[in-house]
């Protein structure tokens, strides 16, 4: 049972930026270094897994991107799948992850990015519980629209028993199919050390329109080959294929 309680932790949050997805990491140093979003979403889905077993979600952040390429951020989203696992665990439906980095350009076609993400989900914990917090460290290239980026545990995986050195690997493209509307692109391939049963690859097609303004509407289709098994909470299955509507605004 305790096995089974571990791994619904990390099922709980292992898929792909779905929509809604982890932080928007900053970019090169806008007019203003500070910048603040706000979303909406259908549901939080991450890495292809349902954080918020298909329920609504309200996110939002805060960056400060340096002209130097040095940023830094914080971002917070609801869940739902630590008390929808119901073992004795007091959590705060909350999502809250500070990340910082430094992205820089080679050329007018490459660039790189490399930084420090935490996930922390603030709450009680029971005595002996694996906590779910997470610490990665992430380095990403990119080529034009192309970008390969690849993510390391260096703690235990969302609540997993000894997975530390666990990693994500997933590539993306970005094309505008016209003004204001882009397509996007993903596959990535979570990797649990020493559980790798509940090791998956996801994908991912989006659709996003900018309507100016820092207002943007986005549609995704999202799907998983994680096994249904072991990825389903009170009768849910929180990895299967699911389209994910959201709406943002930037400030």
């Amino acid at each position: 049972m305790r096995k089974l309680t571990q791994a619904l932790l990390i099922a709980g949050v292992v898929g792909v930026p779905a929509f809604a997805a982890a932080p928007a990491i900053a970019g090169e140093a806008a007019a203003s270094p500070i910048s603040a979003n706000v979303t909406l979403a259908s549901e939080y889905v991450y890495r292809g897994i349902s954080q918020t077993r298909e329920k609504l979600a309200l996110q939002g952040g805060f960056d400060y991107a340096h002209a130097s390429g040095l940023y830094a951020g914080v971002w917070g989203s609801n869940i739902s799948w630590l008390e929808d696992l119901g073992a004795g665990v007091n959590s705060s439906s909350m999502e809250l992850d500070l990340y910082a980095g430094y992205k820089g350009k080679i050329s007018d076609d490459f660039s790189y990015d490399v930084g420090y993400l935490r996930y922390e989900y603030p709450a009680s914990y029971p005595a002996g519980f694996v906590s779910p917090n997470t610490d990665e460290l992430y380095v990403a290239g990119s080529y034009k629209m192309f970008t390969l980026k690849y993510s390391h545990s260096i703690s235990n995986l969302f609540g997993y028993t000894d997975s530390r050195g666990s990693s994500y690997l997933d590539a993306s493209a970005n094309f505008e199919l016209m003004s204001g509307l882009t397509l996007g692109v993903h596959a990535g391939h979570q990797k649990i050390k020493n559980w790798s049963d509940f090791s998956y690859t996801d994908y991912k097609l989006s659709l996003t329109k900018d309507f100016g303004g820092g207002l943007s509407v986005a549609g995704a289709y999202i799907d998983t080959n994680a096994d249904d098994n072991l990825y389903t909470v009170k009768g849910t299955k929180i990895a299967d294929s699911r389209f994910v509507l959201s709406v943002t605004k930037t400030f």
